[in-house]
């Protein structure tokens, strides 16, 4: 079932989806085109230059606005053509252009926008370079393969190019963001050579390790040696002050334990090696790291405002206390009020600076967030009562009152919001962590003599696991790396990789995930994907990947936080002058105003209330926690969405194009007739049929493949030579096979070469296709000689999908490369009415744009490579798992289980994700709305009720974390009902 998904090597999407690029268009319209300098016309071929992309961990934001005054410093500079700034990741990607900037010149000014940057070089290296493998056909000499190579350095993107003359391969290294392997096989095929696709994604590995002993540098040097000597090692960094090497390399080549093996006999078992720390842990002990900052400032606040508080608020009521606190000590100044001022000032100046900081560096450039609303909020709290401290103190008179325990409470209030919100926060990533968490410590390794008898065995770190070794997994343990079994039966339970809750039987041949858990039964598995080359890292990266992403609905918030501070600011003031003139010209009556202040004081209440109770961060939280919970959460039930992009046009989808075979179909057809129309051996015909078509990938050259291995009752047999290979996609193939031409297709395909196909054979068609088969034509030397009917057995669930589809007034299309009787009779069977067949992979793009130009929101479901177009054309592309890698990498949403009912599932989850982004949206303009006239007094004069600014900063504080807590709800989803009532009809094909 992940067979294919095992080989899923590239988490970017090549010209397909949205998720995981840049936005085309800058957010700040007043921002120029092109840099300083720079013509239009010398602009307008900008769109031609090279571009880099930088990744940047920032530390300092508080919510939106800070990232929008982030985002504003690096648009600012010359070159710069799109830049995202995740607030809740702390990290902004930056698209730029070389020529006119560079990534320490954009760090610089993150930093001069107040915030804290360092280039997450790992990650740029990681996300920026791509490696595609190709074979190449027709090079006969040294010169071809030079010709190949300049070709290919010369394509703008291309990074580096190897062409092997001896292996006839060629090995790229290039920019995803501007080229795409189908661009590059172009390339290579301009040039006069065939070319087709071997793998795609980044094929090389990192790792880190720590080195004890080394007391010299020229130690270092000599192990760097030793490990450059080494084949596959591509690159090695040496980090002196922690003794720590960082390497790349070729698994197929070499691994960590050579690497170990290396350093410590350069030493003569001096040195010692082992793994460094997960480099990926970063971002993690980002979180807590900032969660433990939070909490000890409450903390320390705390400690300085309950005594704050008593003194103001309770030990005032009690006769004994309040004597002592109302003692004069000079004039009118007195003992609770110095109390209440020296404990406050830690609070406001030590404890709250970070407040001081966030705000200074944010009006340094012109911008506002929450921290100038909290820093203006406080210190006209804190200088007010300072004033009214030094007035009592040089008067005899003046009878004032403090508001101490507001600034110090409101900031106590503030560090316990926001710690609870890091908290919440680090939940809406436990995806990641439970998914990096999968694989087990732990291996056992075995050693094989030349006959592959056991003859060995070794516990090692899983992190030491080299590809092609031979891992022992005992009942109830982990599997510890993506392979294949050779020996043993037993059932894995793969829900945790693909939300598949049965467990899947095993045997000889069959393919293994790592991380998920052998039920019953000793496996002995080859180990072929480790390291970063595993599923589970690629669906980590993913995720990852789509969790960066801004969704579409999130630039709402980002406008509004942009005006948002500035306003509030604004109607605190009015706020404060209206309620202050009030009661100057008494408007209102004297006995509204409380005891223990003047209408000056009461208006400044009010103005403080407003200024704190307003929050920028709730808005700016919406989008990103319900977009990170909601992909979190596919991604556990086996539907991986690729960012908020995927899910905010997944949710609007109001059609869905089928691809047949694969997707409504099971996608392994098999032999079912064999009709001969010329005395010829059986045997001999399949032997010629086979030749032909074993050099094809399509499902149905592999089903004749494999009915020929039956005849010759052989695993591997050895097939004729097949000279002139041709695939014409949807139609069929021709290759010559001991000096004759033989043709295997359809009957267009005949017709295209002058090949006459007699009336029995069309009589066999018909035949075939009413019983929903598809009849493949052969011909040999020009003339038709067999008719092959195969069948591809429907998908168990593909009624039932189809009918709920229809419920939930989403409209079903089946589009298809096979002929129109076949696609009819399936059609007819799940109950789709619009049928495309004999459809080639670009007419199948051109039915989906056909579609969207009428106004419908269009998914595509496809599995194979002819369907990677369409994928890429729909709003949606919907890959099968089981299907092929380029059919993945084009993709919006990959579905894992390859079960159809999952297109159900993603709709329905992506519908749930955006009625919850709608619900902190409300929640979060709702809560602005209510409590703005609130704290601005609306109800005070029918109600006498007013809200205090401690208690504004609370409700400020709370509606963060309430917002976060609405989505961290999204974990809780459970796919429709529905779903679970389908009767699943096992089938198997032997």
């Amino acid at each position: 079932m992940a067979n294919n998904f095992l080989a899923l090597a590239c988490v970017c999407n090549d010209g397909g989806s949205s998720s995981g690029h840049l936005s085309p268009r800058p957010r700040y319209p007043s921002m120029p085109r092109y840099p300083k300098g720079v013509t239009a016309a010398e602009g307008s071929s900008m769109d031609t230059m090279a571009m880099a992309k930088a990744y940047f961990c920032v530390t300092g934001m508080t919510c939106s606005a800070c990232a929008g005054s982030v985002e504003k410093s690096i648009k600012r500079l010359p070159g710069i053509r799109e830049a995202v700034v995740d607030v809740l990741n702390n990290c902004a990607q930056v698209l730029f252009y070389p020529t006119f900037v560079n990534e320490e010149t954009i760090r610089e000014a993150i930093e001069d926008a107040g915030f804290e940057a360092t280039l997450d070089r790992d990650e740029s290296n990681e996300r920026n370079v791509q490696v595609c493998r190709m074979r190449i056909k027709g090079m006969t000499c040294t010169s071809c393969s030079s010709t190949v190579e300049s070709a290919l350095q010369a394509i703008q993107g291309v990074l580096k190019a190897q062409v092997a003359l001896a292996t006839e391969e060629a090995e790229v290294h290039y920019d995803p963001n501007l080229l795409s392997y189908n661009q590059i096989l172009v390339a290579i095929e301009d040039t006069g050579f065939e070319a087709t696709l071997i793998s795609t994604g980044e094929d090389m590995s990192k790792i880190y390790l720590q080195v004890e002993g080394v007391r010299t540098e020229r130690s270092m040097r000599l192990i760097e040696n030793s490990l450059q000597a080494l084949p596959g090692v591509q690159g090695i960094e040496i980090h002196p002050e922690f003794n720590k090497v960082s390497l790349s390399y070729k698994p197929d080549l070499t691994g960590p334990r050579n690497f170990i093996n290396v350093i410590e006999e350069t030493g003569s078992r001096r040195f010692k090696a082992k793994i460094f720390p997960e480099e990926g842990g970063r971002r993690n002990t980002h979180r807590k790291e900032e969660i433990k900052q939070y909490y000890r400032s409450f903390l320390w606040s705390l400690l300085f405002t309950i005594p704050v508080f008593l003194t103001s608020m309770v030990l005032m009521y009690i006769p004994g206390t309040k004597h002592g606190l109302d003692s004069k000590v000079v004039n009118m100044l007195t003992v609770g009020e110095i109390i209440r001022w020296v404990l406050s000032t830690p609070v406001q100046f030590i404890i709250g600076r970070r407040f001081y900081s966030g705000a200074y560096k944010a009006l340094r450039h012109g911008s506002a967030n929450m921290d100038v609303l909290i820093a203006l909020g406080t210190n006209a709290a804190y200088f007010y009562s300072v004033y009214s401290v030094l007035r009592a103190a040089t008067s005899h008179s003046f009878k004032g009152t403090d508001f101490f325990e507001t600034s110090a409470m409101l900031i106590s209030f503030i560090l316990l919001g926001k710690y609870l919100e890091v908290l919440a926060k680090g939940k809406t990533s436990n995806a990641i962590a439970k998914l990096m968490n999968l694989t087990p410590d732990t291996a056992i390794l075995l050693t094989l003599d030349s006959e592959g008898n056991v003859v060995g065995e070794q516990e090692i770190d899983s992190r030491l696991i080299q590809k092609n070794d031979v891992i022992k997994i005992i009942p109830g343990a982990k599997v510890a790396s993506d392979g294949f079994v050779i020996w043993g039966q037993s059932h894995v339970n793969e829900s945790m990789i693909t939300g598949e809750a049965r467990p899947v039987s095993k045997r000889k041949g069959d393919t293994v995930i790592g991380g998920t858990v052998n039920e019953n039964g000793v496996l002995h598995i080859k180990a072929t994907r480790v390291g970063s080359e595993s599923a589970l890292s690629q669906i980590v990266r993913l995720v990852e990947s789509a969790q960066m992403a801004k969704a579409p609905v999130q630039r709402f918030a980002d406008r509004i936080s942009k005006y948002f501070v500035p306003l509030v600011i604004l109607i605190s003031f009015s706020t404060w002058l209206s309620w202050f003139l009030a009661g100057r010209f008494h408007a209102y009556p004297d006995s509204w105003i409380p005891s223990s202040m003047d209408s000056f004081e009461l208006a400044l209440q009010f103005g403080i209330s407003v200024m704190v109770i307003a929050c920028p961060c709730a808005l700016g939280l919406a989008t990103p926690t319900a977009v990170m919970v909601g992909t979190g959460v596919g991604a556990s039930q086996g539907v991986l969405i690729k960012g908020g992009q995927a899910l905010e046009s997944a949710h609007k989808v109001n059609c869905i194009v089928f691809d047949k075979t694969g997707t409504l179909t099971i996608g392994k057809p098999v032999v079912v007739n064999t009709k001969l129309l010329t005395n010829m051996v059986l045997q001999e015909f399949y032997e010629l049929v086979a030749a032909a078509e074993v050099n094809s990938e399509h499902p149905l050259a592999k089903a004749i493949v494999e009915y020929a291995k039956k005849l010759r009752d052989e695993e591997n047999p050895a097939w004729p030579e097949a000279r002139d290979f041709v695939s014409i996609t949807g139609h069929g193939v021709k290759a010559t096979v001991r000096n004759k031409e033989v043709i295997v297709g359809n009957k267009n395909l005949m017709v295209e070469h002058n090949v006459v196909v007699p009336a029995d054979a069309e009589d066999i068609l018909a035949e075939a296709e009413e019983m929903a088969q598809t009849g493949i034509l052969v011909s040999i030397s020009g003339e038709v000689v067999g008719v092959l009917a195969i069948s591809d057995p429907l998908k168990p669930s593909a009624q039932e999908v189809i009918s709920i589809l229809r419920s939930m007034k989403i409209r079903s299309i089946m589009v298809t490369g096979d002929n129109w009787g076949t696609a009819n009779s399936i059609a007819k069977e799940v109950g789709i009415e619009t049928v495309i067949a004999e459809a080639k992979p670009e007419q199948k793009a051109e039915k989906v744009k056909d579609l969207q130009a009428s106004g419908c929101i269009v998914a595509m479901v496809g599995d194979g490579i002819n369907d990677s177009p369409a994928l890429v054309a729909a709003d949606v592309g919907v890959a099968i798992g089981a299907g092929t890698d380029i059919a993945i990498e084009a993709a919006d949403i990959v579905l894992m289980k390859s079960n159809l009912e999952d297109v159900i599932t993603a709709i329905d989850l992506s519908r749930k994700t955006f009625w919850r982004i709608r619900l902190n949206y409300i929640w979060a303009l709702g809560y602005n709305l209510l409590g703005i006239p609130i704290a601005a007094g609306a109800l005070f004069p029918s109600t006498g009720f007013r809200l205090p600014p401690w208690i504004a900063g609370a409700a400020m504080a709370a509606s963060s974390v309430s917002v976060v807590c609405c989505s961290l709800l999204l974990k809780y989803y459970r796919r429709p009902k529905k779903l679970d009532n389908l009767e699943i009809r096992g089938i198997s094909i032997e």
